[in-house]
């Protein structure tokens, strides 16, 4: 029988990559992959400040709901009422956080938030202009606490609550900062985190980020680190309650 070699099938064409497309695939890859873990982070960052703005939120109601029971007055600082637990500030709100207390009072940003909890701490500090009286010298007072939303001129403008520096102590008796030392970026960075949110390690002036802050009017902003520094590098306190 005679084989009519013009019926039989062509050979398939060997399909091979050359080195340099076996590259381009690679860094393609490699690219998405980066991409991909920016973007899961970015979304991670969104979600921590989002729970931690609902944090603040939460913990501004209950600040005037303790108003409305106390004759106008916000709970007070350690600075005034000792290093007690049962004392601190955040404590005192406790009734009003509907049972939440311990997963409210810590950031979900922060990185010794188990720490605080063991220690009884907050991850959350008032600001000193409205909670902590100034003294002279001689251990006379200066100036009365504006620990009565009434009696704030400009809430709206009105800062109240930070969230506390990532390297601060755990205890109880770090609650509040000392606002009226913010005359450069390192004092500020001593009380509070204006980075805390961001995605990847903090750069070295810490600027890269944002963090949330809980206003008079129990509002919250967040607010970019950077645009808090230059606030701070122009001698503008934000800190400062608006007087009118």
């Amino acid at each position: 029988m005679q084989i009519n070699r013009n019926k039989l099938p062509s050979p398939r064409p060997v399909v091979a990559f050359t080195l340099i497309e076996l590259l381009v695939v690679i860094v393609i890859v490699a690219l998405l992959g980066l991409v991909a873990a920016s973007v899961t982070g970015q979304i991670k960052t969104m979600a921590v400040r989002s729970h931690c703005s609902s944090n603040l939120r939460q913990i501004g109601i209950a600040l005037q709901s303790y108003a409305n029971d106390n004759h106008g007055r916000l709970p007070m600082t350690s600075h005034t009422t000792g290093s007690s637990v049962e004392d601190a500030w955040v404590y005192q709100l406790t009734e009003y956080l509907d049972g939440n207390f311990d997963s409210i009072r810590v950031s979900p940003g922060d990185p010794k938030r188990r720490e605080r909890l063991d220690a009884g701490g907050t991850s959350y500090v008032l600001n000193s202009f409205l909670f902590v009286p100034e003294f002279d010298p001689f251990g006379n007072p200066i100036s009365e606490p504006m620990n009565m939303p009434a009696l704030i001129p400009q809430p709206a403008q009105t800062m109240v609550a930070f969230t506390i520096a990532e390297d601060a102590p755990v205890g109880v008796q770090n609650d509040h900062t000392h606002s009226a030392r913010w005359t450069s970026w390192t004092a500020v960075l001593d009380d509070i985190s204006p980075d805390l949110h961001r995605t990847g390690g903090a750069n070295s002036d810490h600027t890269r980020g944002a963090s949330n802050y809980l206003f008079a009017d129990w509002h919250v902003e967040t607010w970019k680190a950077k645009d808090l520094k230059a606030m701070i590098d122009a001698g503008e306190n934000p800190a400062v309650p608006p007087l009118r």
